[in-house]
């Protein structure tokens, strides 16, 4: 069954105000109890973070933001999955998202996280060359750190739109974005680019709509209380790579806003996150 039509905002940019274009992508102000659900998030990532022999910390470049935190299964071989934090690219850290790792733990995934320098202290150039080089360090020495299994890439949000950017690296075999920005150029005319300052080759090269589709599986899963134009650009995006015979599902989350969201990824019954189990058994 098809999904239920959106009106995409973007279809009439032009004709909007700058304030209207910052409510476009302001998923804080979009969800009455933004402040609530961020504050839970974080108060369950610290305990979680704290009360496991995990492996912290590990530094992947000299950046205080460029470290792994790896949370490794009891199965080395496991297949591991990767999370990238969102914060449109200027906020957040990995710390702060430790608790998306409890379902997958439980599931018998070993999960790493990567954090990365923020905006505007690094361009998207420079982030999206971090997280290369973090797939670099982590395809070498993760297995001296539990993980060796096959990587499946994810992110939320921003992080979502650099899994799929970075699918396409050699240690990844397949990936799931949710929630993502997958195009740049309208954040150009909003607030967010007072920090990111996107130039155009930016917008070009760092827009997966924008780019063919890598030929692994990735899945695209987003809420159905989102604002249109994250839902928007999933479905986009899910159909460029479908027109191209790119692997992958897409998973509209009934309900879910753009926080919500992620519960289907923590729970070990969660939708999201059984969908990445079929992933880590197509890449095994």
């Amino acid at each position: 069954m098809n999904p239920a039509p959106v009106a995409d905002p973007r279809d009439r940019w032009g004709e909007l105000t700058r304030e209207e274009r910052d409510a476009a992508y302001d998923n804080n102000a979009a969800t009455a109890n933004s402040a609530a659900l961020v504050a839970a998030r974080n108060e369950a990532s610290a305990v979680f973070r704290a009360r496991g022999a995990w492996r912290l910390d590990l530094a992947y470049g000299a950046g205080p933001n460029q470290k792994w935190d790896i949370y490794p299964a009891a199965d080395p071989q496991a297949p591991v999955l990767i999370f990238i934090h969102g914060g449109y690219w200027q906020r957040n850290s990995r710390g702060l998202f430790a608790i998306m790792a409890e379902g997958a733990l439980a599931r018998g995934l070993t999960v790493a996280m990567a954090g990365h320098t923020l905006a505007p202290a690094a361009t998207m150039t420079q982030i999206v060359a971090e997280i290369r080089a973090a797939l670099d360090w982590l395809a070498r020495e993760g297995p001296a750190h539990g993980a060796s299994g096959p990587a499946i890439i994810s992110g939320w949000s921003a992080g979502a739109h650099l899994a799929a950017l970075s699918l396409d690296h050699s240690h990844v075999r397949a990936g799931a974005g949710i929630s993502g920005v997958y195009e740049l150029g309208p954040l150009c005319d909003t607030g967010l680019n007072a920090a990111l300052k996107l130039t155009a080759a930016e917008v070009v090269n760092f827009s997966p709509l924008r780019l063919p589709p890598t030929l692994k599986p990735f899945i695209l899963a987003y809420g159905g209380a989102e604002l249109p134009a994250l839902v928007c650009d999933s479905r986009r995006l899910h159909t460029l790579r479908s027109a191209a015979q790119a692997p992958g599902w897409l998973i509209p989350v009934a309900g879910a806003n753009h926080f919500t969201v992620l519960d289907a990824l923590r729970e070990p019954k969660g939708e999201i996150l059984g969908a990445i189990l079929a992933l880590a058994e197509l890449v095994k």
